[in-house]
């Protein structure tokens, strides 16, 4: 599947970069797209990455350690061009923290502002950061998207350290004139998804009735090869320096139809049925389920005009492509 020509960015002048998180979803996707550009790649995680995007001699992995407010990212940051933040504490299934809030401020903000110091510090002149659209909130209503100039409505603790570390970041581009961009991405997904996309598509191969057909509501996605793109774009394009962008497919979906594209490109019968949301909702409350079924049933969209319009951005993959390229990797790990 091939990207869009017209939207491929020059990455001439971009020979050596730091990605925090490689070993992760959206991370595996960057370095193997970087990769493919020739650029230089330096790595930190807490165990070295596998695969075949890090078998190549661009790629160099360091061991830091945790991140926090005391990380040496001195032996990562030399020579360093840009850092593409995409570490952080996100969400257990099972909470054991006492203080979650503070767990989540000691890596999210008070590590990431310590990485962006230090950056500075090294010389390296942009730091991509990689927060959540759940710094805008959880829903949104009546048609309406969110943009980059809502007010923040961030409703848990990982939101909060988010825009806690956005603001942080801000700070540190003021006082040291390290270029800072933001990305906040909705629900990702592509090859390597987990969670509760991953469910979903097997739910789907497997036949399982889903009681979604009322589910009318509208989502954002983004495909992980639009995320990466655009996380490139913002690495490289002179306009992005100080700016926040939302991105997107561009394709606004309600769980229903999203269901019958997964289905197929699954190549399978889509096997919704009408089920009252709102006893399924109660039902889910019963069961401490709530939170998946607002998911399902709830209104999240973004406008990317800005990211568009500043930095003649396009997806290079459109939503079926996207779901394609998912359906077939997924079809790929049943086999092995």
């Amino acid at each position: 599947m091939a990207a869009n020509p017209s939207n491929q960015l020059n990455t001439a002048g971009l020979s050596k970069v730091l990605v925090t998180g490689a070993s992760g979803f959206v991370g595996k996707a960057l370095c193997g797209n970087l990769l493919h550009r020739g650029v230089r790649i330096v790595t930190t995680c807490r165990r070295q990455p596998t695969g075949p995007e890090f078998e190549r001699d661009q790629f160099e992995w360091i061991a830091t350690g945790d991140i926090g407010p005391c990380t040496d990212w001195s032996p990562a940051l030399t020579g360093i061009e840009v850092v593409f933040h995409l570490a952080a504490r996100v969400h257990v299934m099972h909470e054991n923290s006492n203080n979650p809030l503070a767990e989540f401020r000691l890596v999210n903000t008070a590590g990431t502002e310590h990485l962006a110091r230090s950056a500075a510090a090294s010389g390296v002149k942009r730091l991509v950061y990689v927060s959540s659209i759940k710094v805008n909130g959880e829903e949104t209503h009546d048609g309406e998207k969110f943009s980059e100039t809502d007010a923040t409505a961030s409703q848990d603790a990982y939101a909060v350290s988010k825009w806690e570390a956005e603001q942080a970041l801000y700070r540190v581009a003021q006082e040291t004139g390290l270029e800072v961009v933001i990305v906040r991405p909705p629900l990702v997904y592509g090859p390597g998804v987990k969670g509760n996309f991953i469910r979903l598509l097997a739910a789907i191969d497997r036949g399982i009735p889903l009681p979604l057909a009322g589910a009318n509501n509208l989502r954002s996605l983004v495909y992980v090869g639009n995320l990466v793109d655009a996380l490139i774009a913002c690495a490289t394009h002179p306009a992005a320096a100080g700016q926040t962008y939302l991105v997107s497919d561009g394709e606004d979906v309600s769980t229903a139809m999203l269901v019958e594209k997964i289905a197929h490109v699954l190549g399978r019968k889509s096997r919704t049925f009408y089920f009252p949301p709102d006893i399924l909702r109660a039902v889910a409350a019963v069961l401490g389920r709530a939170e998946q079924v607002d998911r399902l049933f709830g209104a999240l969209r973004v406008s990317d005009e800005k990211i568009r319009s500043e930095l003649a951005w396009v997806p290079p993959y459109t939503l079926e492509q996207g779901l394609r390229a998912t359906a077939d990797w997924y079809r790929n790990q049943k086999l092995h």
